[in-house]
């Protein structure tokens, strides 16, 4: 089976977890790889076959999401890159045919795939916004932000023939083709043996606010910084400024009493796996961080909290025994499900796939004299 598999450039979960399936499908498939932004650079560092292109980026300003300037600077963007190299990229592939297209919440594998009518799946967890049902507690007073949010996701990678969520909580499905699993995991995570310490990891996103609660606490932390981070250890009081270290990532993480971070969605699956207690920071204008943020507090295994007020932080180090005792219930088989889950479907969306019809080629109307 010939893949072709894309994956969204904004934020590294999609990369490392694109790169546990791809890894996992070449044992037995051909895969081909094309990414844009963070998730190229690190992919094209670990696989052979990867092709690098256009990708939306989100417009940031004081930890939070400008919608207006994130569609224009998109817009501008897709201008200057798509028309003549998307064109040649697309021709390339397509003399390659794939008999199936994965997508990670790649928007142009999923307009190749009609293009070529290829079949096509899709692999993340923010589709759970859109193929799933969400109640009041979860939506909130953002049901704006909701909306938007779902109108968006709708629209990247429309037309699967199968949906496949990556979750860690089960909410009910709102539409069909559509199958829940694990989270995929980093093999060093799903390896990993948890043990509890006494500090505190904390994934940082440079909220001052933040770290003075953190500061106040006199727990000792170990921060991590979202865009990188000092060049060696740089001690303040109770806080310890980490340099960027995948190692010494994971291993703050599984001897961690706890986790402070945003709400992206693969920190807070790794925390859980591990049955690390979160305080969930989201980041304001992502109602998908907002989401997973809530459902988190929802099933005990943390809190959410909209604010850096250090009220949050006194409750989540008071109540760290009840989460535990929650998360002591999660069952994970590291990612035997998602993986086996991924391939039968791509397998059986290849099988389904009519015979291909010749394209038309438009005719063009003679002139009305």
């Amino acid at each position: 089976m010939k893949v072709l598999y894309g994956v969204n450039g904004e934020g590294m979960g999609h990369a490392t977890r694109s790169e546990v399936v791809i890894d996992s499908l070449l044992e037995r498939h051909q895969v081909r790889v094309f990414a844009s932004g963070a998730a190229f650079r690190h992919l094209s560092k670990r696989l052979s076959d990867v092709d690098e292109v256009f990708g939306p980026t989100f417009a940031m300003e004081e930890g939070q999401i400008r919608r207006w300037q994130t569609v224009m600077q998109n817009v501008r963007s897709a201008r200057q890159e798509l028309p003549d190299g998307m064109r040649v990229w697309a021709e390339e592939v397509d003399e390659w045919h794939p008999d199936v297209v994965i997508s990670d919440f790649e928007p142009v594998s999923a307009r190749f795939a009609w293009w070529a009518r290829t079949p096509l799946i899709a692999v993340d967890n923010i589709n759970a916004i859109d193929r799933c049902r969400h109640g009041r507690r979860v939506i909130g007073a953002e049901r704006d932000d909701y909306l938007i949010a779902r109108a968006l996701v709708r629209g990247m990678v429309p037309g699967a023939a199968e949906y496949v969520v990556t979750t860690f909580f089960q909410p009910p499905l709102a539409r069909k083709r559509t199958t829940l699993v694990p989270p995929i995991l980093r093999p060093e995570i799903a390896s990993a043996r948890s043990e509890q310490g006494e500090h505190l990891l904390v994934y940082w996103g440079g909220d001052e606010k933040q770290l003075e609660s953190l500061r106040d606490s006199g727990v000792r932390c170990l921060v991590y910084g979202m865009r990188g981070g000092p060049e060696e250890v740089r001690v303040d009081g109770n806080l310890e400024f980490r340099p960027a270290s995948n190692e010494g990532f994971v291993e703050a993480l599984r001897t961690s009493r706890g986790v402070v971070a945003g709400g992206g969605f693969s920190l807070l699956s790794e925390a859980v796996y591990l049955g690390k207690p979160v305080l969930s920071v989201p980041l304001r204008g992502q109602f998908e961080q907002l989401m997973n943020a809530r459902y988190l507090e929802a099933r005990r295994y943390g809190l959410c909290a909209e604010d850096s007020g250090a009220g949050h932080l006194a409750r989540f180090l008071e109540d760290l025994p009840a989460f535990r005792q929650a998360l002591s219930t999660y069952r994970q088989d590291g990612n035997v499900i998602a993986l086996k889950t991924i391939e039968e479907r791509a397998m059986a969306a290849v099988e389904a796939r009519p015979s291909p019809a010749p394209r038309r080629r438009k005719r063009r109307r003679k002139a009305v004299r």
